[in-house]
């Protein structure tokens, strides 16, 4: 849908049945629930899509080892269920993924056993592959790089792995096939009531063109993570703050730093956190953290001490210890926390079970919650809304939705995959239009045709847009994206209109949030 069009459907007088806030995870899976079902509904985006917390994950779908061992056996369970559809109604972006847990006591050995055996059973008929305790030997057949000194054995399990603002750009495809209208770089300014003081619209301002829209809804979701409270305000602006961001960092390096095919978890650090080092588009993701900030931002960036405790973990596991000049890329990521409502309170964590709050004005909130759940949140947020709002009820039909792209047995040695049913149309464009067969950089495959596909099917609208969230060359190689960009700027301006004075703009703009991601 181009964006003329999109502005042809949101200028006319139509009544949404669900105005939806934040093109996240959670708001666009929201918007292809409430799509699917039948009813109308429009996301709006002040950003890219997936912009925030939903590219900056740890690329896993997965239950999440370390919820069991708190105890929140309802989360892990469904977050399992989730994974085994998510795996199936998406195998071009994800895969089963082998994970091994090093370990270096007789006793550790016996407990993480124990405990995946039971995570195995969570999973049910959905689960991936039986976990097993592995000796030594087998431990570094799988870890080739792991310390030797001290290794007692290991435990070998399975979960997802997938491509997170692929999978967003999907989902919002997904959604626009079933009717939905996805706005990005579209803010909502403004919250429209009626005289009883329900919500009944939303006002929009056009980034690009400063446009203001007054748009008609008969419910409005706020599915904006760690912006909850922007909205929150505009209903209420007495009201207490719900959510406090917290920083979870991740660093890139090559994949020699691990050999092999599985993936490295650490179940202990100093912070109380796992720790993963997850191989990844040819590269290897090492995090996260967990750093309170005081409060969100649309580029955050890593803190000394993140990135040190992550080089500092990494190295007491692997033979050749990481150092600052091996980073090839630094994200950071902000996560939800509840806000402390007092002196002297604590922050907790609301970011893993999912929570809907609906204000006196009709107004339904939608936060916490993981990648791996985005479908349960969002079927529960369209059942809650339905009942605010009145709406006919219609019942839910997205757990074995085939997602856009849907393609079985991707060759993953060609990059291209993460396309999936796409790719003979983005090799066509390769073959068929002069120049677009054109590499991006010497280092990478990625084409000029990707960046042009982007443009027109994929609601690409910047550099950044293309480099961090359609082809990821940001998050894999810092300096490689830097090197990319001037010609990413090129087929940009020439696919949506703009001059070469927009082209010196964006990849001045570029420059400048691609320094933030390196470290050398």
């Amino acid at each position: 849908m181009k964006r003329s069009e999109i502005i042809n459907r949101i200028e006319n007088d139509e009544v949404w049945d669900f105005i939806i806030v934040g093109g996240g995870a959670t708001g666009l899976g929201t918007a292809l629930d409430a799509a699917s079902r039948g009813y109308s509904a429009v996301l709006f985006e002040q950003a890219d899509l997936a912009k925030g917390t939903s590219s900056r994950s740890t690329k896993l779908v997965h239950g999440g080892v370390r919820y069991m061992a708190q105890g929140d056996i309802g989360l892990v369970r469904e977050a399992c269920h989730e994974r085994g559809l998510l795996l199936k109604n998406a195998p071009h972006l994800t895969k089963n993924q082998s994970f091994v847990i090093p370990n270096y006591s007789w006793f550790d050995n016996v407990l993480y056993t124990v405990g995946l055996k039971f995570y195995d059973m969570l999973a049910g008929k959905l689960s991936l592959g039986k976990s097993k305790y592995i000796n030594k030997r087998k431990t570094i057949e799988q870890l080739p790089t792991i310390k030797q000194k001290g290794l007692k054995g290991g435990v070998l399990y399975y979960d997802g792995q997938f491509d997170d603002a692929r999978l967003a750009v999907n989902i919002a495809q997904s959604a626009v096939e079933q009717g939905a209208v996805i706005m990005n770089y579209a803010k909502v300014v403004g919250l429209n009531k009626d005289n009883a003081g329900k919500v009944a619209g939303v006002e929009v301002k056009d980034i690009e063109t400063g446009r203001v829209f007054k748009i008609k809804g008969r419910s409005v979701i706020n599915a904006t993570g760690v912006y909850v409270d922007d909205l929150l305000m505009m209903d209420n602006p007495a009201g207490k703050k719900m959510v406090r961001p917290s920083q979870g960092v991740h660093l890139v390096f090559e994949r020699s730093f691990l050999d092999g095919e599985s993936a490295l978890m650490i179940p202990k650090t100093d912070d109380g956190r796992v720790l993963f080092a997850v191989p990844w588009h040819d590269k290897l993701v090492v995090g996260t953290t967990d750093t309170l900030r005081d409060h969100p931002e649309l580029e955050p960036h890593a803190l000394e001490q993140e990135i040190e405790f992550i080089l500092q973990t990494a190295g007491r596991y692997l033979t050749r210890k990481p150092t600052r000049a091996d980073v090839l890329s630094v994200f950071a990521g902000l996560r939800p926390l509840a806000a402390p409502q007092g002196e002297g309170k604590s922050t907790k964590e609301i970011s893993r079970n999912h929570k809907i709050i609906v204000s006196r004005s009709g107004l339904v909130t939608i936060t916490g919650g993981k990648w791996t759940t985005f479908r349960r949140m969002a079927q529960d947020t369209v059942d809650k809304t339905i009942a605010t709002a009145r709406l006919e009820f219609k019942p839910c039909v997205t757990q074995h939705f085939k997602i856009h792209g849907y393609a079985e047995n991707v060759d993953r040695s060609d990059h291209l995959y993460v396309y999936g049913s796409d790719i003979p149309d983005v090799k066509k464009i390769m073959e068929q239009e002069p120049g677009m067969n054109e590499k991006l950089s010497a280092k990478y495959g990625y084409t000029k045709a990707e960046v042009a596909w982007a443009a027109r099917y994929e609601f690409a609208r910047s550099v950044e847009d293309v480099l961090a969230r359609r082809c990821r060359l940001l998050f894999t190689d810092a300096h490689a994206a830097i090197e990319a960009a001037p010609a990413v700027a090129q087929v940009l301006a020439k696919e949506l209109g703009h001059d070469e004075d927009w082209v010196l703009k964006q990849i001045a703009s570029f420059d400048q949030i691609a320094r933030g991601y390196l470290l050398n």
